[in-house]
């Protein structure tokens, strides 16, 4: 019997990678949105929102596996979503992305990535947990975003920034195989000075301006700077910072 397999978040960074990666082999691949489907599209579409349950329980009916890609602005409901995607469930493999980290450094956002693992844990369903570091496009995007200011601004600290094709891959990788828990982590190829970051992203742009680290007060930003959000034993990534950089 072909597999049946729900894309959560499918149209975000990473969730429309893993659905593209998917396809094939006979699997009906469906892809969770709140938009309608675009014309064309190959996916098994299913319209619903994990904020209010509606279409939930229709577009789980009859999955094998689930990689739950989705989250909210700055993990804003998260939790609740992911109970309300649980409660819609019975059986499946639940394939959760997580992020490096979030049991060491309390931002809010990380706090509820935790507490969604959690809950996936003490969920009844089989699952796998996956916890990968930033991705290239989130890097870049904080300097990107300040394009319009004559001084480009980072947090002092160091990233290992991990192309999400790659993380794809290795999540894909994961809802094809077997429950298997908590995974070991994924991190990119290279640990790297959160201002080297931001200097090779404005190169790339043909820009140079004056690069800043700011140092937070605060336990979460303490143990950032301390490299709680690195995992170098897994530089299992090999795309660069700047391999991405030539192709964006």
């Amino acid at each position: 019997m072909a597999e049946t397999i729900l894309v959560t978040g499918g149209t975000g960074t990473l969730g429309r990678v893993v659905a593209a990666r998917l396809l094939g082999n006979g699997r009906e691949v469906r892809v969770l949105s709140r938009r309608p489907a675009p014309a064309g599209t190959p996916y098994a579409w299913r319209t619903g929102d994990l904020k209010t349950g509606a279409g939930i329980a229709h577009a789980a009916q009859g999955v094998d596996t689930i990689a739950h890609c989705a989250t909210g602005s700055l993990g804003a409901g998260d939790v609740a979503a992911t109970r309300t995607l649980v409660d819609a469930v019975r059986g499946a493999h639940l394939v959760y992305i997580s992020i490096v980290g979030i049991d060491k450094i309390p931002f809010p956002y990380y706090k509820a990535k935790l507490a969604t693992e959690r809950l996936i844990e003490n969920s009844g369903l089989p699952w796998t947990i996956l916890r990968a570091t930033q991705f290239h496009d989130l890097v870049a995007a904080l300097t990107r975003v300040q394009a319009s200011l004559p001084i480009t601004f980072t947090l002092k600290g160091r990233f290992q920034p991990v192309d999400v094709r790659e993380v794809a891959d290795r999540l894909v990788e994961l809802a094809l195989g077997h429950p298997a828990s908590r995974v070991p982590d994924m991190g990119g190829p290279e640990v790297r000075d959160s201002r080297d970051l931001a200097r090779a992203c404005l190169a790339a742009a043909g820009r140079k301006k004056p690069v800043v680290a700011i140092s937070l007060p605060g336990k979460a930003a303490r143990a950032f700077r301390a490299g709680a959000n690195l995992t170098p034993a897994h530089a299992d990534g090999k795309i660069t910072f700047e391999q991405y950089l030539d192709e964006h």
